[in-house]
């Protein structure tokens, strides 16, 4: 077989090629319920993970509810557990139904409904279910991603004592490489050697959990901003490791958002995409001039990454769970986001960014 011939593409002179985003799609709770029923009625699997897809009917390679966030339904029934495996994907995991524990790199998350914790990349992890319940969880990825850069690495049942990765001491002279990084001008730009590339400094990615009990206890002190508030009402699931670009992991942030009763945000967009999970009240989502209404139970695509949206609550307050792969987009330097219609667009990370009333409003 000859070898694949590149080929040239003359794009002289074309304009750029316009925007095709992905419509939102809901999948309704009925569709989900019916899935988690199926899965727990299939004879038990070898390696223990019974798991489906949520697959965008846009997607091809990543098989993503989004270009580059992958959703799963997992289900776990009472006594069975996952063999270990890991990856270099990384996951925000959310119980939507049950209780259980995870182990990820040697450390016990024990959760129950509506938590939220991490897997971070190449942490073997195992899943249990000691309940007398079925256990369910949605899993967010951005194996996507790394499918489309056909780099996505699997290990099925690795080692289960794996070293242990330590900060590094930057105090420790066996650390510290005698070549340099130095500078060539005097705007900034820098030669770094070989020997400091293959070893960056070492942040350690740890397993993170933030129970549903104490984030609902700070989150419905939001509801007393008024109705002249102009932001939304809700917190980051913040991992320290993440930095300045805000993030539950390094691709996404997890927020969850509390709505009280028939408020309406104003229409905004943002090149991150952005999957909601309602698990309480009722509403409405206007996406490209599209109106999609969703409940309880439901699960949404609800912001195709620059599509411009807004949300609206009806009589009962919502809960929500936001996963959106803004960190990933601030470390591209990619994030675009327009706060308001009327306003500017701008670059979050490298530009300044917005302010909301909040000091007014509460």
């Amino acid at each position: 077989m000859s070898d694949p011939q590149v080929k040239f593409v003359d794009v002289t002179g074309e304009p750029a090629p316009s925007l095709n985003l992905w419509p939102s799609v809901v999948i309704p709770k009925e569709d989900i319920d019916a899935e988690i029923a199926r899965l727990a009625a299939l004879p038990p699997p070898i390696n223990g993970r019974r798991r489906a897809l949520v697959v965008h009917p846009n997607a091809d390679t990543g098989r993503g509810l989004a270009p580059g966030i992958q959703v799963s339904i997992d289900v776990l029934k009472p006594g069975e557990k996952t063999r270990p495996i890991r990856h270099n994907s990384s996951q925000v995991n959310f119980c939507i139904q049950g209780a259980g524990r995870s182990i990820i790199a040697g450390k016990e998350i024990i959760f129950s409904q509506y938590d939220v914790w991490n897997t971070p990349s190449m942490a073997v992890y195992q899943h249990f279910n000691d309940t007398r319940d079925l256990q369910v969880r949605l899993t967010y990825s951005n194996a996507a991603l790394l499918e489309k850069m056909n780099i996505h690495y699997v290990e099925e049942d690795p080692p289960t004592e794996t070293a242990h990765i330590e900060a590094e001491d930057k105090n420790d002279p066996s650390r510290i490489s005698p070549f340099g990084t130095f500078a060539i001008s005097a705007d900034g730009a820098h030669l770094m050697p070989y020997e400091k590339l293959i070893s960056p400094d070492v942040v350690e990615s740890r397993p993170l959990h933030w129970p549903w009990r104490t984030v609902k206890e700070h989150l419905d002190k939001l509801s007393a901003l008024g109705s002249s508030y102009v932001g939304r009402r809700l917190y980051l699931l913040y991992n320290p490791v993440s930095g300045r670009t805000n993030g539950t992991t390094h691709s996404f942030f997890a927020t969850m958002t509390i709505r009280p009763p028939n408020i309406v945000d104003r229409p905004h967009r943002h090149a991150a995409a952005a999957i909601n999970y309602y698990f309480a009240g009722s509403g409405r989502s206007t996406v490209e001039g599209k109106i999609y209404r969703w409940k309880a139970g439901d699960l949404m695509l609800s912001a195709p990454g620059l599509a411009v949206h807004n949300h609206a609550s009806n009589d009962q307050p919502v809960y929500e769970l936001t996963i959106q792969d803004s960190p990933l987009n601030i470390a591209m330097d990619s994030l675009l986001w327009q706060e308001s219609l009327k306003g500017p667009m701008t670059l979050l990370g490298s530009h300044r960014g917005f302010e909301t009333n909040r000091s007014k409003a509460a």
